[in-house]
């Protein structure tokens, strides 16, 4: 109970939008921008199903239509009545406790759950706090397994041109070298083997040429290479392409040739995104690690896992030093565990794989007219992604403005105008997010 000598915390004015975008800009570094910003942030005073609620209009809309998913996580939109009530019962019995030497139920539960629903062999889950240190912890799993089981030389990674794995430093060393966004610590990370990039297309067909290519890397790296990682069927932040599912069969059966692990960073596409489960599944392989993260939360707190096969584990195990030595602090939060525990039960509880199926369709109809544009290079949709690729880099002062007088939130970046919109998104507003995401495309 409250100690009721200690004072309640004092009631403090709200701030006005301007107040707010002034220390905001004096004091308030946002991701991928300069210090101070140069583009005025929209200030959301709060969010409601797939609907932003703005403290200020803004190009006439007080409310907005959320295209992103708040990066791909809120899948369930805002203030979801079962998520809430998980935070809620939560707090009531802890909001924290170091997972050092103890455990608790939900981060147990969340545990068990998710092995349950990854692929098969995947039965050892690391808990972290973000997606670019799920895939950290991935790397050091799989550097450590070769060094415990005498083959200490085996240290770099490989992947495929276009990915995009994070922004700390083993998820940058295997982003795009060249077109990413860490170019500039080209000449300080730790230097990876990198394939072309994959051939496009979800439904294409296996290319043998592409498949001698991986065939002829992997083999000539094998003695160093400690795994391949890839993104599976969609490249996310690296240029939001499609892939065949079939290279990823080809991966395994290389890695498991050549003796490599094999990581998928499922971080964008897990949890129903691709219209599978998993990216996973669409290959029907398991890799010997995979990352989870974003949609894993339901957008409600930070939280991310790397499983891991007991052959992996084991060989830590065997190790000079037997434990992974890593260990965030909020690792295993059992507000974070609980919220994300009661996401996964609310999208198995549904037929979401029905409700990908009618985003995608609303997608492929709203985001068809794209392709007339002049500056459109592509438009593609797989599940509940919709892209619109430019010929040029996108304008995005212009680009964000169209959209947000259509009533829409999208975020582009490069030379992509995209929406991956929460699956409870009404077909009404799909259609509203699609006519945002064409008008972005032609003021872009």
């Amino acid at each position: 109970m409250p100690d009721p000598h200690h004072p309640l915390r004092p009631q403090v004015p709200p701030l006005s939008a301007p107040e707010l975008l002034a220390l905001d800009r004096q004091h308030v570094w946002h991701p991928y921008g300069p210090m101070p910003g140069r583009q005025e942030p929209l200030v959301v005073a709060s969010a409601s199903g797939v609907r932003l609620r703005l403290a200020a209009p803004a190009h006439g809309r007080e409310e907005l239509v959320d295209g992103m998913s708040s990066w791909w996580s809120a899948i369930h939109g805002y203030r979801h009545p079962v998520l809430d009530e998980a935070v809620r019962e939560q707090l009531g019995r802890m909001s924290h406790v170091m997972f050092g030497g103890l455990t608790h139920e939900p981060a147990v539960r969340l545990a068990a759950k998710l092995v349950e629903i990854t692929p098969a062999g995947l039965e050892h889950v690391f808990l972290s706090d973000s997606g670019s240190v799920a895939v950290e912890v991935a790397v050091k799993m799989c550097l450590q397994h070769w060094r415990s089981v005498g083959r200490p030389g085996k240290t770099r990674l490989l992947t495929w041109r276009g990915g995009y794995h994070g922004d700390t430093w083993q998820p940058m060393a295997v982003c795009d070298p060249d077109g990413g966004m860490h170019e500039l610590w080209s000449g300080a990370l730790p230097r990876q083997v990198f394939a072309d990039e994959p051939p496009a297309g979800f439904d294409a067909p296996v290319d043998p040429a592409y498949a001698d290519h991986l065939r002829t890397l992997i083999a000539a790296h094998a003695h160093e290479l400690a795994a391949v990682i890839v993104e599976p069927v969609v490249q996310g932040a690296g240029g939001m392409r499609y892939h065949a599912p079939g290279y990823l069969r080809v991966l395994r059966e290389l890695c498991d040739e050549y003796e490599v692990l094999l990581v998928l960073d499922e971080i964008a596409t897990g949890f129903g995104r691709t219209g599978a489960l998993f990216a996973a599944d669409h290959a029907g392989i398991t890799p010997d690690v995979m990352c989870v993260g974003k949609a894993l939360t339901g957008g409600y707190l930070s939280m991310a896992a790397t499983l891991c096969t007991p052959k992996v584990a084991d060989g830590i195990s065997r190790g000079e030093v037997p434990v992974l030595a890593h260990g965030p602090t909020f690792m295993g939060n059992p507000l974070a565990a609980s919220v994300a525990l009661a996401s996964i039960e609310l999208l198995l509880g549904q037929d979401w794989a029905q409700e990908v199926k009618r985003i995608e369709a609303g997608l492929r109809e709203g985001l068809a007219p794209a392709s007339a544009l002049p500056g459109v290079r592509d438009v593609r949709v797989l599940g509940a992604i919709g892209v619109v690729q430019l010929d040029h880099p996108v304008d995005m002062a212009a680009a964000t403005a169209a959209a947000v007088r259509e009533g829409a939130w999208l975020r582009p970046f490069r030379d992509l105008i995209y929406t991956m919109p929460p699956f409870v998104t009404p077909d009404g507003d799909v259609a509203r997010i699609c006519r945002a995401v064409v008008a972005a495309a032609r003021e872009g």
